[in-house]
């Protein structure tokens, strides 16, 4: 019988592999085929594609599926009904095998749940609903406070994760039939656009369009929620590869992060309110007693990202990243900080690569070590060598 295969982790230097073009449009969603060298996409065009590698190296279209009308937004279920397809052995054909009257407009994301044989969807139109995989039957539904972006299952515990432009994160316990608000938790300042759940840490990842992704600790009860900082512009798609405890974020920028999340990182501390620096006591301008009785002009407030003090400009001169906190690039930090803070400290915990486009969605495939990128400028791009975890090339 032969062995498993092993999972990998991303190296410090991406390799390009492959590259598919050929849709008309945005390529809203692909996939890795399991065990295939083969990829499925989705597009604006209102097309479905089934790319396979032939003899040349080449990637061509075995299938080429378009949908009577309607952009494809969602990998194998489409808008505004989610509709069901079975692919033949050869991936030479795709056949229908049921559709689910989920959503009144725009289906934006799709989990198929196989241990609960539900179907989970959530739409511009704020709802969340889930189905029987088996009948197609409608088991229920929750209206969200915005369009929902992200959705993540967690099987164990039959807790449902929703993340919408409000940048808001509901959680719902859902039973056969019924479903029951858990809690909401808001952390960013933008909407949510990604969420990831790693169920073994019990820690569900969202990105948003503030840059930022937050790390939630929902198994540690503890309501730690760390902050992660690596990205130019908004994050679009998020995957975790759980075996090597690495996160991967892509972003409107065009950036790849992997974030080593195998170290135990800091949460960043609230931030402080004072009416004059918290390390001069230079009053800010706004405290008009302190500037009259001091006869002093007030100052522009800033906070430390270590610390969290309001401090002034001159006591908060200097600049560092801090990687253990999340901050990969050089934050605002108060003098005395910044003179604390190590060289050690200061190593870098996460992986920096240019995918060259502007990434809509990411699918990685951990045993093989395969990361699918699909973005704006209607390519599909499958790259990364990989090596086992901590022998990553120089």
């Amino acid at each position: 019988m032969a062995a498993e295969p092993q999972p990998k982790a991303l190296t410090r230097k991406p390799l390009l592999l492959n590259k598919v073009e050929g849709s008309q449009e945005v390529v809203n969603m692909a996939a890795i085929v399991p065990k295939e060298d083969g990829v499925i996409s989705v597009s604006e065009d209102r097309t479905v594609r089934v790319w396979l590698k032939r003899d040349s190296g080449q990637y061509w279209p075995s299938i080429y599926h378009a949908m009577p009308c309607n952009p494809v937004s969602v990998l194998l279920f489409f808008f505004p009904f989610p509709q069901e397809f079975i692919l033949s052995e050869d991936y030479n054909k795709m056949t229908l095998v049921k559709s689910y009257q989920a959503h009144q407009s725009r289906v934006i994301m799709i989990l198929f749940v196989l241990e609960m044989e539900w179907v989970l969807s959530t739409g511009q139109d704020k709802h969340f609903t889930w189905h029987c995989s088996e009948s197609g039957q409608r088991l229920g539904g929750y209206r969200t406070s915005a369009g929902a972006c992200g959705l993540q299952f967690d099987v164990e515990t039959r807790h449902v994760f929703v993340g919408d432009h409000s940048g808001q994160v509901t959680i719902l316990k859902l039973e056969q039939e019924s479903c029951s608000l858990v809690t909401t938790f808001k952390g960013h300042t933008g909407g949510v656009t990604a969420l990831c759940w790693d169920p073994i840490q019990r820690v569900l990842f969202s990105g948003s369009s503030d840059h930022s992704i937050i790390m939630w600790d929902i198994g540690g009860r503890k309501g730690t929620a760390i902050e992660l900082q690596g990205h130019n512009d908004k994050v679009q798609s998020l995957s975790y590869a759980h075996h090597t405890r690495q996160l991967i974020s892509c972003g409107a920028d065009g950036g790849i992060v992997v974030w080593n999340m195998d170290v135990e990182r800091q949460e960043t501390p609230e931030w402080l309110d004072s009416d004059s620096c918290q390390k001069c006591d230079q009053p800010f301008f706004w405290n008009f007693k302190q500037m009259w009785d001091s006869k002093k002009i007030g100052l522009r407030q800033h906070h430390c990202r270590k610390c969290g003090k309001a401090v002034c400009g001159k006591c908060s001169s200097k600049r560092s990243s801090i990687p253990l906190m999340g901050f990969e690039f050089e934050v605002r930090v108060c003098d005395s900080c910044h003179e604390s803070i190590t060289d050690e400290e200061r190593a870098p915990t996460a992986t920096f690569h240019d995918s060259k486009h502007n990434i809509v969605h990411v699918h990685f495939d951990a045993t093989r070590g395969w990361l699918l990128t699909s973005g704006t400028d209607k390519v599909i791009k499958g790259s990364w060598s990989v090596n086992p975890k901590g022998q990553g090339q120089d």
